[in-house]
């Protein structure tokens, strides 16, 4: 317990704001960002940027255990909410994409050197559009956690979330953790979070009227773009 400042003496300084979670640094950019000029070349931003082609999002896109040859090992969930602006009025037709480990904490990725086993039944990667009322919905499986090399912390289950606006510009990443689990106050990324207050908005909760409705587990979370009650997301993504 800190004790009481004497009369007549400064206040105690703030505790140091938690520093930026960068990540391990073979991950680092290793070259200068790329600056574009938009004033001598409107929209090169969106040319130079990955595009989705003209496919639509599919009803099948939602679904990551629905498409190898059988089913992915781990706990069925679904995740569903809605994308939302600072005034909570629902945001319409908005991609949304996530991506996520296997039940055992491993990527279905050439550059993830956990020695837990791939899946064959699953990659891991789905997307939709929200619907008239901003909600969006996915089926997946419950991604375990994984230990960070040379960091000595584990990552908890988290479901990584990409919104898009009308550009890829306006791209916003952020992580969707599970209730209740005992490595959330562990985690470099949660707790490198500036704001104590937006941590527990990233933690889904547990829906449990759609989960005897669909005989699966069900989580609820919803993303707020904007406000003072905006979901926290990573700069520079």
């Amino acid at each position: 317990m800190t004790a009481p400042a004497s009369p007549g003496s400064a206040p105690a300084p703030p505790p140091p704001a938690p520093a930026p979670y960068r990540g391990a640094p073979a991950r680092h950019p290793r070259h200068p960002p790329v600056t574009l000029d938009l004033r001598t070349a409107p929209g090169a931003a969106e040319r130079t940027a990955p595009v989705f082609g003209t496919a639509p999002a599919g009803p099948r896109d939602a679904d990551l255990t629905a498409h190898h040859a059988g089913p992915p090992l781990g706990e069925r969930i679904t995740v569903s909410g809605r994308v939302l602006d600072r005034a909570g009025r629902p945001v319409r037709g908005q991609l949304v994409e996530i991506w996520q480990a296997n039940a055992a904490g491993r990527y279905a990725h050439r550059e993830d050197r956990n020695p837990a086993p791939l899946d064959p039944h699953f990659t891991g990667a789905g997307r939709c559009l929200t619907d008239a009322a901003g909600r969006y919905a996915f089926t997946t499986v419950r991604p375990g956690a994984y230990p960070l090399p040379g960091e000595r912390a584990w990552r908890p289950s988290h479901v990584h979330f990409s919104v898009f606006g009308t550009a890829f510009t306006q791209r916003l990443v952020t992580q969707m953790y599970f209730p209740g689990d005992p490595l959330l106050p562990h985690d470099p990324v949660l707790a490198a979070v500036p704001d104590p207050a937006a941590r527990p908005r990233l933690v889904a909760g547990y829906d449990h009227a759609r989960s005897c409705a669909d005989g699966i587990l069900a989580y609820r979370w919803d993303i707020v773009l904007d406000g003072p009650s905006a979901t926290w997301t990573e700069e520079g993504r």
